[in-house]
């Protein structure tokens, strides 16, 4: 996901992805320990995801307490 649709998405948008993406991971780390994944990078991907949105969400609050 690109840096700048996060950027345009509301903050609850956000917060919503956020949560599904956690649920994603989850998911995707319990199906790879049981069965190994044809594609395991997809779990590097979704972190990443996460890394981003959480990015996003802390940089909107540390420049609203300014």
């Amino acid at each position: 996901m690109k840096a700048q649709v996060l950027t345009d998405m509301p903050e609850n948008e956000l917060q919503d992805l956020l949560a599904t993406e956690r649920e994603k991971l989850i998911k995707m780390k319990m199906s790879h320990a049981v069965s190994p994944m044809e594609n395991p990078l997809q779990i590097k991907f979704t972190r990443k995801t996460i890394a981003r949105v959480m990015t996003e969400l802390s940089k909107r609050r540390n420049t609203s307490k300014k």
